[in-house]
């Protein structure tokens, strides 16, 4: 354990207190544990678990305790189409206005006749609370503890009452589908507990009894004229040891029982995107009559080695202070000006156990929450918002060895194709299809919410980039072959729909904005956005890459190159920054430090712009940052942090990892803080802290390219990049001190390290280990 000064005085006296409090519980500490030391108050004080459908909030309430829950396909509305039938032919009017320079009239026209009807999309909503209600139980005792094994994908709430010790375990089981409620006592018959729902939905679903189940059924909400399609249903299986359970009207009852299971299923009629003819009390009665006899003991086993096959395969350590003895709130509170590495590497694998609880095969992908949400009408409705957010959430799926579950995305991006064929045709005249800057549980591809926001074409193209980054990850061509035409149809709706800029003569969207910033011209609406210029070259590239790999379709292939090659280039600004226009309006913007960093797309997540490739433009979009800085929303500072990190700067990027780790972005539960709780956020922090210490990128492989000083000694192991290798990479001293590749296909790699470079040829299954000597790169 590294000790320093400051870190020792910062958690001192807090130290102090918990060796001197005789009444408390020694409390284990450990490096893949969230612990507190009272109940939550405050939703974004309760602890998470999940199944990647089903996801339950712990509160850890002593005498009551609430579980809030969540099926991922419980949202508002019903299937519904979007087109405006009015759209295409305001089409040509609207890029007339913008190439004359009219954008004020351009946005008004588009928000009369070119968004989608509903205007806004459908909430993610929830099921509601299951209380627990422990009638005649005490306070509890000085020894109180709630935690989150994250490791062990396990939350508990321990303490001492009336001199009985209770043991509250709660987990979100993958393979046996349902939320489990382990309640235990140190005297027998300790246990009594009255079970009811409450659920703030506005259709009052109803509660029953049925033996020893407790049930909540009912249908989701309407909202903005798209009437409620789905029925769902929560059903609570419950197993006493000892005791009686009893039940009456809308509540169940268990009295003076040694041990209480509870086994929470839901389920609700949807299919499909278009198909709400699901039987959700068929699904859960399904669910538990498997679960009859499965005990405890086998469920947790299962759930866990489930869990830890995937949670394990990346181990973390960036240095450990005493500071991780205190309770995680407290760290939060002072990490700002404690050195606490180890908060960094919880926050990185936090990021992973929230990706794995909330995007499984099967499952929906993780939303604006992942699968967490209190609400029936969420913050910009906990839906997929895809001109950064969504494709933030699954940034570090693939690197840190997490690539099953971006399989819930691809079948999104499948969905998508369907729908946005459907819009490109209707709104744009056009092949293909498209997805503007949001989507929904019902695939809703429209321009939403007004013009300023949501007529951007782009969306669909950015996610074909994780289809693809998929493949480039795995090399597995049976799956490219799959996904391609998915990348090849939203190829050819931008050849339909790409048009001549008149002033540049360079071919662009048109309209389009850069997400979501006003340029100080009347509105956000233009041509040509930076950031819409390097999104379509990444596809038409990826396209082309495809190509080769699968056989080229030659015409198809030309049209590509022929449009690519007359794609806006990147363009450097009046004051040296990267400009965010085709027009040098950077100055212009209405706001100078905007959350959103769109036009540095190139530098990241694409790979473009680097500092090594494209020095010029490298040093334009490092002007921009810093133009921009560093505090901003919570999932945009955790983009800085990507960008700073590929700008080589690792203490500058370790500078903006305090700002997301920080009480003002970090909740108390380490959920991420736009504010409100947006959850891209904490995967944004785990895929920069990863691009610091390993990059795959323009075809290398970089170790420790921006390795902060606040980490002299630690260790990635496990983690991925591109061309189907693995990496272990470890330092000491602020150095290199091996990195070890193992291939999962047959390829060379080029590897990069402190102006040092290795070709590494290698087969699959073979490793090889890398060091230093003489300041080269050498296999040993």
């Amino acid at each position: 354990m590294t000790l320093t000064r400051r870190s020792t005085l910062a958690v001192l006296g807090a130290a102090s207190a918990l060796t001197a409090a005789p009444a408390r519980a020694q409390v284990k500490a450990g490096p893949l544990r969230l612990w507190y030391r009272q109940p939550a108050k405050e939703w974004v004080e309760a602890l998470p678990v999940g199944s990647g459908k089903l996801g339950a909030m712990i509160f850890g309430g002593v005498a009551a305790e609430r579980l809030q829950l969540n099926e991922d396909t419980l949202w508002a509305g019903g299937p519904y189409e979007p087109i405006n039938p009015e759209a295409h032919a305001a089409l040509p009017e609207i890029r007339r206005l913008i190439d004359a320079g009219e954008y004020a009239k351009a946005t008004e026209l588009a928000g009369a006749k070119f968004m989608g009807t509903p205007k806004r999309q459908m909430s993610y909503q929830t099921i509601g609370d299951l209380k627990l209600d422990f009638p005649g139980l005490g306070q509890a005792g000085g020894d109180y503890v709630r935690d989150l094994d994250i490791d062990g994908a396990i939350a508990t709430t321990s303490f001492t009452a009336d001199g009985v010790r209770y043991v509250r375990e709660v987990i979100g089981s993958a393979p046996d589908g349902v939320i489990a409620v382990r309640l235990t006592a140190s005297k027998k018959g300790a246990i009594s507990v009255d079970l009811s729902f409450a659920s703030p939905l506005k259709s009052k679903p109803v509660a029953s009894v049925e033996g020893s189940q407790l049930i909540l059924a009912g249908t989701n909400d309407s909202q903005e004229g798209i009437p409620a399609r789905l029925t769902f249903e929560c059903r609570v299986d419950v197993r006493a040891k000892g005791g009686r359970v009893s039940g009456q009207g809308d509540k169940l009852s268990v009295k003076g029982a040694d041990e209480v299971l509870l086994l929470i299923a839901a389920a609700t009629s949807y299919r499909r995107y278009d198909d709400v003819s699901g039987n959700p009390v068929a699904l859960n009665k399904a669910t538990l009559s498997k679960l009859t006899t499965k005990p405890w003991a086998k469920m947790l086993a299962e759930h866990q080695a489930d869990h830890r096959g995937l949670f394990r395969r990346v181990g973390v350590d960036f240095g450990r202070t005493r500071a991780d003895l205190l309770p995680t709130d407290q760290r939060i509170k002072a990490s700002e000006t404690t050195d606490d590495p180890s908060l960094a590497a919880l926050y990185y694998q936090y990021g992973r156990y929230l990706l794995i609880a909330s995007s499984r095969p099967g499952s929906q992908p993780a939303n604006l929450q992942g699968i967490w949400n209190d609400k029936t009408s969420a913050p910009w409705e906990s839906k997929y918002t895809i001109n950064i957010n969504t494709e933030m959430n699954y940034w570090p799926a693939e690197p840190t060895s997490l690539p099953e579950l971006v399989e819930p995305l691809i079948k999104m991006v499948e969905g998508l194709a369907e729908t946005g064929a459907r819009m490109a045709k209707a709104m744009y005249g056009a092949r293909g299809w498209v997805v503007h800057h949001n989507t929904d549980l019902w695939r809703a591809t429209a321009p939403i919410d007004g013009p300023l926001w949501g007529v951007w074409p782009t969306g669909g193209a950015w996610l074909c980039k994780h289809v693809y980054d998929h493949y480039d990850y795995s090399r597995d061509k049976t799956y490219l072959a799959r996904v391609y035409p998915l990348m090849k149809g939203s190829a050819r709706f931008f050849l339909d729909t790409l048009v001549v800029d008149p002033k540049f003569g360079v071919l662009v969207t048109n309209p389009s904005i850069s997400p979501e910033n006003e340029h100080g011209h009347g509105s956000s609406l233009v041509a040509g956005p930076t950031m819409d210029q390097a999104i379509i070259r990444d596809l038409f590239d990826n396209c082309l890459r495809a190509e080769a790999i699968l056989g080229a379709d030659d015409a198809f292939v030309a049209e590509l190159k022929t449009a690519r090659d007359k794609l806006a280039p990147y363009k450097i600004g009046k004051e040296g920054q990267l400009q965010e226009w085709q027009e040098d309006w950077d100055a212009d913007a209405k706001e100078s430090q905007h959350r959103h960093v769109s036009h540095l797309y190139g530098l990241f997540p694409s790979d473009q712009i680097s500092i090594d490739t494209t020095p010029k433009l490298a040093a334009a979009a490092k002007v921009t940052l810093l133009k921009r800085g560093d505090m901003t929303t919570g999932w945009a500072i955790a983009w800085r942090l990507n960008l700073w990190a590929r700008l080589g700067d690792g203490d500058h990027a370790h500078a903006v990892l305090r700002l997301l780790l920080g009480p003002e972005r970090t909740y108390p539960n380490m959920f991420d803080a736009h504010p409100p709780f947006q959850i891209d956020g904490n995967f944004g922090g785990t895929s920069g802290m990863t691009e610091m210490v390993l990059q795959s990128r323009n075809d290398r492989i970089y170790l420790l390219p921006a390795l902060p000083s606040a980490w002299p000694t630690g260790h990635i192991t496990g983690l991925r990049a591109r061309g189907a290798v693995g990496v272990d990479v470890r330092w000491a001293g602020g150095k290199l001190t091996e990195a070890v590749l193992t291939a999962k296909a047959d390829g060379e790699h080029t590897v990069v390290h402190a102006g040092s470079t290795l070709k590494v040829m290698l087969k699959k299954g073979q490793s090889a280990r890398l060091v230093v000597r003489n300041g080269a790169l050498v296999r040993a």
